[in-house]
């Protein structure tokens, strides 16, 4: 580490001290390789930081979901607190191991040690695989070192990433970051010597799945790819290590979701054909699997077979639950163009889609084909942008993070929360086609509810004046200025060297 940057980074206000102090702090301390890579792999567009929640919190979920996989996280206490609060919050029943540092350990390098240490501690073969530590902000714009872990510690493999918000710009692309680490560790593995075999030897060639999808989905891709002689291999990320080496060893990999720079590098470089896109709605699914039987070289019939199969009832489920009305759709999960395509086959208008996620070649087809419609496409979405898609176009219902829902519902527009109401049912083949028409259209049925509480509300003002007054407040902004200011400048103080 370089203890004349360190200091700095200490009595700086730590997480406080802002992006580019703390990107310039890491640079010199020696991440600017990594810094670097992350720039490259996930370029930040017009946006620094797109709405989204900590990036950690992705690579988090990533490897709590694993089995006989331990996570120890090296960063600010509150930002510990912060991201296994919320991953308890989405189902985790993980310990999460935490290394405390202070302004003396992290100047100092002892900070290093201890993590160390408690990876010696925790690296029990009886237990665990794998074990991740993740450098978040702080520790990484200090420079401590995780790449000097041993590989591996009586058997159990070592990995250590840096997951700074300064660095990663979405939570979605720290899952690409965890898993593109544990893929490159498992690919030279397997060019080391014998690794294990996979629980369940399928007896096809497989098609591994690229990105988090509802458990349903990978059974339904299967099913279509059946007709060709092919079946689905392991979803990445996966639920245990052995699967990394099945997924490697498939012969084609489907980017479901397109933002998994690092995890599709890998694949390359183990010789993998990548194919973008994902079987959602008629036109989707048909353009996919030729995709996928283009990149095994099968013969027309037996791609035919397969769309002859399935396509009919994508269409008819599309057709039996209609979806009328106008839609804008934003969200930070990545899978935001596809959901928009499914609500165009069925029937729906949507004028606007916008992601957190940056532009791929992967998610071209979907682009193409959205563009194609007339829908206006924002990667890198703001949340301003996404609330003025919203004032824009007026929509019967806007799908989006919190924010974009509670601003849509004050314009008494009915709104819906894209992660948890809309991502979490099955988008693929004809499971999905009529998968969103029960949410949706029960959604767009409520707006006389909306305008009915409007006007009851009417008159009791908006923001600062909300309420009922003898004389409406004023709005002082230059006074919020001034004591946020004075807050910053608090907690600077507080996250000084000897306080």
């Amino acid at each position: 580490m370089s203890e004349d940057l360190s200091p700095a980074v200490a009595e700086g206000a730590g997480c406080h001290a802002g992006a580019d102090t703390m990107r310039d702090a890491a640079a010199k301390a020696g991440k600017s390789e990594v810094l670097d890579r992350y720039a490259a792999d996930y370029p930040k567009g017009p946006h620094d930081q797109p709405q989204s929640m900590c990036p950690a919190f992705g690579s988090l979920r990533v490897g709590l979901r694993m089995r006989r996989t331990a996570t120890i996280l090296s960063g600010s206490a509150c930002c510990v607190y912060g991201l296994t609060f919320t991953s308890h919050f989405y189902g985790a029943r993980r310990t999460v191991g935490y290394v405390p540092f202070n302004s003396e350990s992290l100047v100092t390098g002892k900070l290093f040690e201890d993590i160390r240490d408690a990876v010696h501690d925790m690296a029990d073969p009886e237990k665990y695989d794998t074990i991740v530590v993740t450098n978040l902000c702080v520790p990484t714009a200090s420079g401590v070192p995780l790449q000097l872990l041993p590989d591996t510690i009586n058997g159990v493999r070592i990995i250590g990433i840096d997951v700074p918000g300064f660095g990663v710009p979405t939570h979605a692309e720290a899952k690409d970051v965890l898993a593109g680490a544990m893929l490159k560790y498992a690919r030279e593995e397997i060019m080391a010597g014998p690794v294990a075999a996979p629980a369940v030897m399928p007896d096809k060639p497989t098609v591994t799945l690229l990105g988090e999808m509802f458990p349903a989905d990978p059974v339904g891709i299967s099913m279509m790819l059946e007709p060709m002689g092919l079946t689905a291999g392991p979803v990445v990320p996966t639920r245990e290590w052995r699967e990394l080496y099945a997924a490697l060893a498939s012969p084609v990999v489907a980017a479901i979701h397109p933002f998994y720079t690092a995890a599709v590098r890998e694949f390359e470089a183990a010789g993998r054909t990548i194919v973008g896109s994902a079987p959602v709605g008629r036109d989707g699914t048909a353009a996919w699997l030729k995709a996928i039987g283009d990149a095994f070289g099968l013969p027309a019939d037996a791609v035919a077979a397969a769309q002859n199969r399935f396509l009919p009832a994508i269409a008819g489920a599309l057709a039996a639950m209609p979806i009328k009305g106008r839609i804008t759709v934003s969200g930070y999960e990545g899978s935001e163009l596809l959901v928009a395509r499914l609500l165009i086959e069925s029937g729906a208008d949507v004028p606007y889609v916008g992601t957190a996620c940056p532009r791929t070649k992967w998610s071209d087809p979907d682009r193409e084909w959205l563009e194609a419609k007339g829908v206006r496409i924002q990667y890198r979405a703001s949340l301003e942008q996404d609330i003025a898609a919203v004032d824009e176009y007026g929509p019967d219902l806007a799908i989006g993070t919190t924010p974009v829902v509670q601003h849509a519902k004050t314009r008494a527009i009915p709104g819906l929360y894209f992660t948890n109401l809309i991502s979490a049912r099955p988008l693929m083949g004809p499971a999905g086609a009529g998968s969103l028409a029960q949410v949706i259209n029960g959604a767009l049925r409520n707006k006389h509810r909306f305008d009915m509480m409007k006007d009851f509300f009417e008159g009791v003002g908006e923001g600062h004046a909300a309420g009922i007054w003898e004389e409406v407040p004023q709005d002082r902004p230059e006074f919020k200025k001034k004591f946020a200011g004075k807050m910053i400048a608090a907690a600077k103080a507080a996250e000084a060297i000897g306080n």
